[in-house]
């Protein structure tokens, strides 16, 4: 065996007897205050040039408000946007670590982040189900890990009590004992690494090691039972029966006095703008022997354990990840009446109301092409307006998707196709069928059933070119006030240009381009072409063939010009749908 393939294999077994360590070396994070998209100001260092190892067991990271606490553990975790990374790395088990980390750990957030008509164990098993590879897990096994979480934590009662209604808030101490015994044994190999601000003792003895920060730098780093000691020895005394947590707060908000003459006046320097505690934390014996270890994990990668490295992989296949993710959607549109059964009862009751306003339209001149040409219109309006709710499908769901996303739950196609295949098609193509179905015949228009079929189909692909752009709006935008104006406006334009409020033809040149992006337009060419060809009607003794009306409209009745029109709105879906994916794909989930 070579030299370089024994080293390599040393550093795996030390890593592997061990568990999942994480080292990080020389952090410098910084960020800048942006305005209109663009970076202004001077840089604002929030981590500076910050090392550390964290091993098996229960890792603190306590400091106050602003400290930087919170940002190290984003950075640690592959969570915070790499662009504000200026100097430093990150590895887990020697390997540097990216945003595929995901996919191989957990990250729990201190708010809730679920999905509110699944219950418990529902959200539960849906974590299990994505997050474990069925080829290991069977859905036994899936089921009792869930129920002993759900036992663990203390939530049996409301294990099957939807999210929106249960106090699943007040878990998180809890959590804690969870996680504690997660890294009891040895066999289980938790690393476990949390930001806190001011726990209490009974919560602070279960530390294993404790960082303390202070204005992005750290002020110690060790073994959470020496970390007393470590300030005592600075001068520092606690009170009798003080928590010591409360303590460390104290020592570095400058409220805890040093009886160290030295070391007090080290302290005054603190607030005149040097952190004098992690310049005392540098000198001191455990940051050296930290920078140690670090030198020869970094000395042990350049040997040979860098070609260890491999790509992280989801746990689940992505038709697995469809599967369970379009069962969700489906689940939680069955359970939001307001955008399930209302909206199928809604297209039912304003078919009804169409038809009975437009109820046998006749043949006659001139009513029988004004009632047409209205009804048409009226129908077309409400199809692209009928969908404005869609903007909120994932102004609603942002947060969830984020947070899944991010934790390597499914991939964002597998998201965006479940929200085509559950929400789609049942909330906008079948409630359009049974609406064209009721309209159509007591509208009393053509009797072929391929011209209702043609009518079907127009209204459907009208109905989806204004939720492909709905789509593209909600991916966009994360307020409901912004989504609204940038839906309404294109609606209100494409409305102007459908050619039935003003003449196109007459229109100034520079303005009649916009007609070739009007949804209205190619929906109400296609309805006429549809019902007038071969159509005719009739004035006293004179009958007019409907190819009369489309002429005098410049509309194209040849089969190919009704065609253009499907094509055209097809092609609005299309590109409307395309453009959606990618904005959410390019959602900043960086924290």
């Amino acid at each position: 065996m070579s030299k370089t393939e024994q080293v390599g294999r040393d550093v795996e077994e030390y890593f592997q007897e061990r568990g999942p360590t994480v080292t990080f070396s020389k952090l410098r994070y910084s960020v800048q205050e942006r305005r209109l998209c663009c970076k202004r100001g001077p840089e604002k260092y929030i981590l500076k040039d910050v090392s550390g190892i964290m091993r098996p067991g229960m890792n603190a990271i306590m400091g106050a408000t602003g400290s930087g606490k919170t940002s190290l553990l984003d950075v640690i975790a592959g969570r915070k946007d790499p662009a504000g990374l200026q100097h430093g790395k990150v590895l887990v088990d020697g390997r540097v670590v990216t945003s595929e980390l995901r996919l191989t750990s957990a990250y729990v957030v201190q708010d809730d982040i679920l999905m509110g008509t699944l219950s418990v164990r529902e959200n539960l098993l849906f974590s299990a189900n994505l997050r474990l590879n069925p080829k290991h897990h069977s859905s036994e096994d899936k089921n009792s890990r869930v129920n002993t979480i759900i036992q663990d934590l203390g939530l049996t009662d409301c294990a099957d009590t939807k999210v929106r209604w249960s106090n699943t808030g007040c878990i998180s101490l809890t959590l804690q004992q969870h996680l504690m015994s997660m890294t009891e044994f040895p066999l289980l190999g938790k690393t476990v690494i949390f930001s806190i601000h001011q726990p209490r003792y009974s919560i602070f003895r279960q530390f294993d090691h404790l960082t303390l920060m202070h204005k992005g730098e750290m002020v110690y780093a060790g073994g959470a039972q020496h970390a007393l000691e470590y300030f005592t020895n600075l001068g520092y005394q606690i009170e009798p029966f003080d928590n010591p947590a409360d303590f460390f707060m104290d020592i570095t908000n400058g409220e805890a006095k040093s009886t160290s003459e030295l070391q007090t006046v080290r302290t005054s320097l603190l607030y005149n703008g040097k952190n004098t505690l992690a310049t005392t934390y540098c000198q001191s014996h455990l940051h050296k022997k930290v920078l140690e270890e670090l030198d020869h994990v970094d000395k042990s990668i350049a040997e040979g354990a860098e070609g260890q490295n491999k790509p992280a992989e989801y746990a689940t296949s992505f038709l697995y990840q469809m599967r369970v993710v379009c069962g969700r959607t489906v689940r939680n549109t069955l359970r939001n009446p307001q955008t399930s059964y209302a909206q199928l009862a809604l297209n039912v009751f304003f078919a009804i109301l169409v038809g009975l306003i437009y109820y046998q339209m006749p043949l006659t001149l001139t009513e029988g092409l004004q009632n047409r040409s209205g009804a048409f219109f009226f129908l077309i309006i409400n199809m692209v307006f009928g969908n404005l709710s869609a903007v909120e499908l994932f102004i609603n769901e942002r947060a969830i998707f984020i947070h899944e996303n991010s934790s390597g739950y499914y991939r964002t196609s597998v998201y965006f196709l479940s929200k085509i295949f559950g929400d789609l098609v049942p909330n906008r193509i079948i409630p359009i069928f049974l609406f064209s179905a009721i309209a159509y015949y007591m509208m009393g228009l053509k009797p072929a059933f391929t011209a209702f079929l043609c009518f079907a189909l127009t209204m459907s692909l009208v109905s989806l070119a204004g939720v492909g752009l709905a789509f593209l709006v909600s991916a966009s935008v994360s307020s409901f006030a912004m989504a609204n104006i940038l839906i309404a406006l294109p609606f209100v334009f494409m409305m102007v240009f459908g050619g039935f409020l003003v003449d196109l033809n007459g229109m100034l040149s520079w303005l009649s381009w916009l007609k070739w992006i009007s949804i209205f337009r190619y929906g109400l060419n296609a309805a006429y072409i549809n019902e007038l060809t071969g159509q005719f009607f009739y004035s006293n003794n004179t009958v007019i063939p409907g190819e009369v009306f489309l002429e005098s409209q410049h509309i194209d009745y040849s089969t190919w010009g009704f065609w253009q029109n499907q094509v055209a709105l097809l092609g609005i879906v299309l590109v409307c749908m395309i453009l959606a994916y990618i904005q959410l794909r390019r959602i900043n989930r960086w924290k």
